[in-house]
């Protein structure tokens, strides 16, 4: 697979960090966005290289906001070039029981990981559709699949990602841009390791195969859903939970 360039919001984290490497070890050139903390830009771009990605550029954006996103993606252009995979996976939880949910909690959970679906794909699909290749992939949550507890944001957010990955695959299709979803599970990332080591066990023992998953096991699924091999999948949505939602 000749070389392409990937655009993975939210790179920064414990995810996202994954996701980069994984395609960065692909041969990918790899861009990320941040929203402020450049200090983390400069370790990341570090462990970019020392993976092996053939270059790694970080580029600042509010993606709750589509002016700052129409921003970032000239940005990009210029100093990258057309991107040629996207993976939405900036995301935020604000959770609470729906009686104590405020309208703000509700509001900054939707514009952070569902309009924000909507504000980057926008900057970046017709380029691939002209192009004739393309890869979308939006990353999920097993909780927007089975729901959760205190998250009825969080998982309409989610859930709605996959509503979206659906009709832009339709739409997609003939012109070369596959578009899928990836539902992980609970991963090993430090918010769920700096919980309480009961409360952890507690979520272990509910995965069928009574363990967490690891970041590089979702970014290993999303360089596959990125390669050329992946080009019969559209429209999809991959869960990788342990078991611990079936359908």
């Amino acid at each position: 697979m000749s070389q392409k360039t990937a655009l993975v919001t939210g790179g920064l984290g414990g995810l996202g960090s994954a996701i980069c490497e994984r395609l960065g070890r692909a041969g990918h050139a790899v861009v990320t966005t941040y929203t402020s903390d450049k200090g983390r830009v400069a370790q990341w771009r570090e462990h970019m290289q020392g993976c092996g990605a053939p270059s790694a550029y970080a580029a600042q954006c509010d993606v709750s906001d589509w002016d700052s996103c129409a921003a970032m993606a000239e940005e990009v252009r210029s100093q990258v070039g057309e991107v040629d995979i996207l993976v939405n996976n900036a995301g935020i939880t604000q959770d609470s029981s729906f009686k104590k949910m405020s309208h703000e909690g509700w509001d900054q959970v939707l514009r952070t990981n569902l309009d924000s679906v909507f504000n980057v794909t926008k900057q970046f699909a017709d380029g691939m559709a002209e192009r004739g290749w393309g890869r979308i992939i939006n990353v999920a949550s097993v909780n927007g699949r089975k729901g959760q507890f205190g998250q009825c944001n969080y998982a309409a957010s989610k859930a709605g990602m996959h509503g979206f990955t659906m009709s832009l695959a339709r739409e997609m299709a003939r012109k070369g841009v596959t578009v899928n979803t990836v539902s992980p599970g609970y991963l090993a990332t430090d918010m769920v390791m700096d919980m309480k080591e009961e409360v952890r066990q507690q979520i272990i023992e509910t995965i069928p195969v009574q363990r967490l998953g690891e970041p590089d096991e979702i970014g290993s699924l999303i360089a596959y859903l990125a390669s050329e091999d992946a080009g019969f999948i559209t429209g999809a949505n991959v869960d990788i939970n342990g078991g611990l939602h079936m359908e």
